[in-house]
């Protein structure tokens, strides 16, 4: 393990924490530019070729990778990529300051809501982006998840 040293004490150092980066796949990456960076506010920070953006403005940056529909996600995939609703155990939760804004926002911009509900820690929109992908709008509200975590 490396060490540096501040005066005539030794510091440990610490690895840098792991980054992640989310990558959607979307069939036009124009129009996902259109939905993700006006619902967030995000801006696009580099393209990669005609077909991948990066969006910044979130902790993690977001990736918008063109893909056609009905091609394979990987060799020998016997499901095809596919843009209609679609369900996967994981997806984006983002937290915004108020949700019956974002949710109109959201649907002006082409998703569609699946559900709303309100709970004791806030509210929760599960939409679906035009692109098929579930996602999650949630309101913190009072203390947030801390109104219903365990000690």
């Amino acid at each position: 393990m490396a060490t540096m040293t501040t005066g005539s004490a030794p510091l440990a150092s610490t690895p840098p924490a792991p980054r992640m980066l989310v990558n959607i796949d979307v069939p036009d990456v124009e129009a996902g530019i259109r939905f993700y960076a006006a619902l967030f506010e995000l801006e696009v920070s580099r393209r990669f070729g005609p077909g991948a953006v990066e969006l910044v403005g979130f902790e993690a940056p977001i990736y918008l990778l063109e893909k056609p529909a009905a091609s394979a996600p990987f060799e020998g995939a016997t499901t095809l990529r596919q843009y209609t609703r679609h369900w996967t155990p994981v997806h984006l939760d983002v937290i915004v300051p108020a949700i019956g804004p974002a949710v109109a926002r959201a649907v002006a911009l082409g998703a569609v809501v699946e559900g709303l509900s309100e709970h004791s820690w806030g509210a929760l929109a599960r939409l679906v982006d035009p692109f098929g992908n579930g996602l999650c709008l949630i309101e913190l509200r009072g203390r947030g998840y801390d109104e219903i975590s365990v000690p």
